[in-house]
C-alpha cells in the first residue's frame, strides 16, 4: 500500500485538533524527513507576488544567460549521463546575520522589497516549527532556537532557482540527489511543474506540487541534535521536458559558531552506543560539506568525529 506524502494543515495546531496535528508532524519528522504545510500563516497574496516577480526576473535577467551556458557546454546534444552539474539557474540571497539583498545586481526595487518581507515571514515560520519540534521531542521550549543562535544568531538565506525545460532529462538532473547540510528548510515551489522527489524505503517519491503550500524538510544538523531520531533525507529534482519549474528554498541554519551535538535528553544512556553523532562547530561542517554534498552524509559526520578527536571543544563564548 502506498502511503500518502504528509500534507498538514498548520492552522489546526491552534484548535481542538492540536494533538492530532502535532502527531502528524512528529510522524513526518521521524519517517519522512519532509512534509508539506497548508494554512501556514503566510499570506497567499504575498506568495503570489513573490512568484510573479521571481518568474519575471528569470525571464528578464537569467534565461538568456542560462541558454548561453547550455550552448557553450554543448548540453543539448549530450549522449551520456552528466554527473558533475545540475540543470538549474540560481542565485542566493542572504538574510541573516547580514543581508546581501541590496548587493545583488539586476534585482528591481519591488522584488527586493517583497523578498525581504517574505524572508521575515519565513523566519517566523521556521522558529515556530523549531518550537513545535521541541515539544514533540520533549525538549525544553526554545532550546533548538538557542542551539541555532550561537553567539551571533542563526544563518538564514534563500536559494532562488528555476529549472528550465530540458531536452535530455534522462541524462542530466535538475539537481542531483543530496541531503541538506543545515537546519530546517522551507520551500515555496512551483504548483504546476513538478520534479522534486525524496528517497523513502529505497523508492523515489514525488513531493506533490500544491498551490500556496510550503514544503518543509530537515537538514543534517537536526539529525545530529536529535541523535538520529529525526533524519535528513536524500532528495533530488528531475529535469522536465516542458515548463520552467520555480523553486524558492530558504535555509534556516545554525549560526557559524553554533556548537552542534546530540541533545543530552535524547541520548539513551542505556544503549550500547548511546551517542551516534559527533560534536562540532557548524562552520567546520560547512567547510567539508560542499566537496561531499552529492555523496552519503556519513563521511561528513566521520570527518567531524576526526576533527573532534583532534580538537577538544572548549566553552564557546556567548557574548
Amino acid at each position: 500500500m502506498e502511503v500518502a506524502f504528509p500534507v498538514i494543515d498548520l492552522s489546526k495546531i491552534n484548535g481542538e485538533e492540536r494533538g492530532a496535528t502535532m502527531d502528524m508532524i512528529k510522524d513526518a519528522c521521524e519517517n519522512w524527513g519532509f512534509f508539506e504545510l497548508t494554512n501556514h500563516g503566510i499570506s497567499h497574496e504575498l506568495m503570489d507576488t513573490v512568484e510573479k516577480l521571481t518568474k519575471e526576473h528569470y525571464k528578464k535577467c537569467m534565461e538568456d544567460r542560462f541558454k548561453e551556458m547550455v550552448t557553450s557546454k554543448g548540453l543539448e546534444v549530450v549522449q551520456s549521463e552528466i554527473t558533475d552539474m545540475d540543470w538549474e539557474s540560481t542565485f542566493f540571497l542572504r538574510h541573516l546575520p547580514e543581508s546581501n539583498l541590496y548587493e545583488i545586481p539586476d534585482l528591481e526595487y519591488d522584488y527586493r522589497k517583497v523578498m525581504k518581507q517574505f524572508a521575515v515571514e519565513l523566519e517566523k515560520l521556521a522558529e515556530k516549527l523549531l518550537d513545535i519540534l521541541c515539544e514533540n521531542l520533549g525538549l525544553e521550549q526554545g532550546s533548538l532556537k538557542k542551539v541555532f543562535y550561537g553567539s551571533k544568531g542563526p544563518t538564514f538565506g534563500t536559494k532562488v532557482s528555476n529549472y528550465p525545460p530540458c531536452p535530455k532529462p534522462d541524462l542530466i538532473k535538475g539537481l542531483r540527489a543530496h541531503t541538506d547540510a543545515g537546519g530546517i528548510i522551507l520551500l515555496f515551489q512551483d504548483d504546476k511543474v513538478s520534479g522534486l522527489q525524496l528517497l523513502k524505503d529505497d523508492q523515489w517519491i514525488d513531493v506533490p506540487p500544491l498551490k500556496h503550500s510550503i514544503v518543509i524538510n530537515l537538514g543534517d544538523q537536526l539529525e545530529v541534535i536529535t541523535n538520529g531520531k529525526y533524519k535528513s533525507v536524500m532528495h533530488r529534482v528531475l529535469a522536465q521536458t516542458d515548463g520552467t519549474r520555480m523553486s524558492i528554498a530558504s535555509f534556516y541554519n545554525p549560526g557559524s559558531d553554533a556548537v552542534i551535538y546530540p541533545a543530552p535528553a535524547l541520548v539513551d544512556k542505556e544503549a550500547e552506543k548511546p551517542i551516534a553523532y559527533p560534536k562540532f562547530v557548524f562552520e567546520d561542517y560547512m567547510k567539508v560539506y560542499p566537496a561531499l554534498k552529492f555523496e552519503d552524509k556519513e563521511p561528513r559526520f566521520e570527518a567531524m568525529k576526526t576533527m573532534e578527536s583532534i580538537v577538544s571543544l572548549g566553552p564557546i563564548a556567548t557574548v
